[in-house]
């Protein structure tokens, strides 16, 4: 899709970006003239995205980032000022589930899910909010979360807890440093196919899950490009603390 918006003289981070959502996020904003940093764990999945950005015209490095530790998530954003000269786009995508009976949740799978999609994104946004201040330009987080973090779904306790408080920390982001000229939205998407799940949507559980949406159909990683687009760029300079869910209607199908 095209959706002719100029992130020129712009940069971005952008976390979990060595494949998935990340990498096409990264990619987007790219394509529509930002710089991007792409940071992850994976290094070396994030060098393969910068190369391949490079080579369709764009500016992009990588980075190596634990989102839930302190440390790596200030250095991730001071890299990406030294390299770019600023920072004016954050997105938080970093994420992990489990699919657990909440009886048989352990206490370490817990703390690692909520740990990468909670705190890693307070970490990050913190750091990343004290260096758009610091510049005085502003800029605009956008923050991964889900529907799951608006209704619930069996055996992802955890998960639906992360992004649920997700929501409400991007709330108390954009309410805090709004005075900083910087905006704060959760983007949610329904369920999007990818290659880590196309196999389960093509078993039967799975189509009966896609009956249920009212689109009758998965989303695709190109519905989510016009929504990131929008919340990163001056489309959506009035817009801020808002949760902008992107899912085929699922959310308003019926129990």
């Amino acid at each position: 899709m095209d959706f002719r918006v100029s992130l020129e003289g712009r940069s971005a981070l952008v976390t979990g970006a060595s494949g998935g959502l990340g990498a096409y996020f990264a990619e987007r904003l790219a394509a529509s003239g930002a710089r991007v940093a792409v940071a992850a764990r994976r290094v070396e999945a994030c060098e393969a995205l910068c190369a391949r950005i490079r080579a369709g015209g764009g500016q992009a490095i990588a980075l190596a980032l634990d989102v839930a530790d302190d440390a790596s998530a200030r250095q991730a954003v001071e890299n990406t000022r030294r390299a770019f000269g600023g920072l004016h786009i954050l997105v938080n995508n970093a994420g992990v589930t489990a699919t657990t009976p909440l009886m048989d949740e352990t206490a370490e799978s817990w703390d690692r899910i909520l740990d990468t999609n909670l705190k890693g994104a307070f970490l990050v946004g913190r750091a990343a909010a004290s260096a758009m201040a610091e510049g005085g330009q502003g800029g605009s987080i956008v923050n991964v979360a889900s529907i799951l973090g608006l209704r619930v779904a069996g055996q992802v306790a955890a998960y639906a807890a992360s992004k649920a408080a997700l929501v409400q920390l991007t709330k108390s982001m954009a309410l805090e440093w709004a005075r900083h000229a910087i905006r704060a939205n959760a983007l949610c998407p329904g369920y999007v196919e990818t290659d880590l799940n196309r196999d389960f949507f093509e078993s039967e559980a799975g189509r009966a899950l896609i009956r249920r949406i009212p689109t009758r159909r998965l989303g695709t990683l190109a519905d989510l490009e016009g929504p990131l687009l929008f919340l990163s760029s001056d489309a959506s300079t009035y817009v801020t603390g808002t949760t902008l869910v992107a899912d085929g209607g699922h959310l308003v199908s019926s129990l």
